[in-house]
């Protein structure tokens, strides 16, 4: 039992790493590299929480609040005058990603520190003791798509979105604002990426490239997935069971790669991923 709990809490971790990335590759068609920066700030963004000696609740909001502001600033200042040039923009976002690590850096250092969890112990579960702390990232996790969900479906924001998403020429011809809606898109991305890795970094440490590891898995998701956030469920459920599996009855090394070897497999089969035709 405990080896499902590992499954659902690891699917959970990853689809919180991987909906911020997806909702920008919707919306813009660009992979944001600097995601992996994002999920850094949010570790950072823990560690300076727990520093301060603050309740550890409080670093998610704070992540999630700085992870928008800086997205805010990245778009209006760096992305957005490469919206023309989709590859310029992929590039940017990639040196953007090392920029933020090379601030970190000379702001914390290059050592490896640790976060205090908001959460700990275990709890007697359906047989099993299991980290109480990985149950709520699986809450945490339905949480932020149910929240997704609702601003795509249920708000005129959510509207305008998805109009973008399907055909951005159309959108505009009927007087939607595709700029605030690619600026707003960017910023909650980046919100999303920065409050995951505020999430993630009580399980393991903080450094300054504690988010390129994340980056990877949450790239090869996304491509799996489309733009589909219930495709995006399936892949991390799929791919993320699997490495589990792997890390447990093989090498941890190997569980280590499984995601973005299967994920590269399944897109020379089915090129369309998890996604529907």
């Amino acid at each position: 039992m405990a080896q499902v709990f590992d499954v659902i809490t690891t699917a959970a971790i990853l689809y919180a790493v991987a909906a911020g990335l997806l909702i920008v590759f919707g919306v813009m068609k660009i992979i944001n590299f600097a995601h992996g920066g994002f999920l850094t700030v949010g570790g950072y963004s823990a560690l300076l929480v727990t520093q301060l000696g603050l309740n550890p609740w409080w670093s998610l909001g704070f992540a999630f609040a700085i992870g928008f502001v800086c997205g805010m600033v990245i778009e209006r200042l760096v992305v957005r005058p490469l919206y023309a040039r989709p590859l310029d923009a992929i590039l940017a976002t990639w040196g953007l990603g090392i920029i933020l690590g090379q601030l970190i850096t000379l702001a914390f250092g290059r050592e490896v520190q640790f976060v205090r969890s908001p959460l700990s112990g275990a709890i007697d579960l359906l047989g099993a003791s299991y980290s109480q702390y990985r149950l709520i990232l699986v809450i945490a996790a339905v949480a932020v798509a149910l929240a997704l969900g609702l601003l795509l479906n249920a708000t005129r924001l959510g509207l305008q979105t998805r109009a973008v998403i399907m055909n951005e020429s159309l959108a505009r011809g009927l007087g939607i604002n595709s700029g605030l809606v690619r600026f707003l898109t960017f910023s909650l991305g980046s919100a999303l990426a920065s409050l995951a890795g505020a999430l993630i970094t009580p399980l393991s440490s903080v450094d300054p490239n504690m988010g390129v590891p994340w980056l990877v898995n949450a790239f090869m998701l996304v491509l799996v997935s489309g733009v589909s956030q219930l495709s995006l469920g399936v892949a991390c459920l799929v791919l993320g069971g699997a490495q589990v599996l792997v890390s447990t009855y093989a090498n941890p090394v190997l569980g280590g790669l499984t995601i973005v070897v299967l994920a590269a497999v399944l897109l020379r089969l089915r090129p369309q991923g998890f996604a529907r035709e």
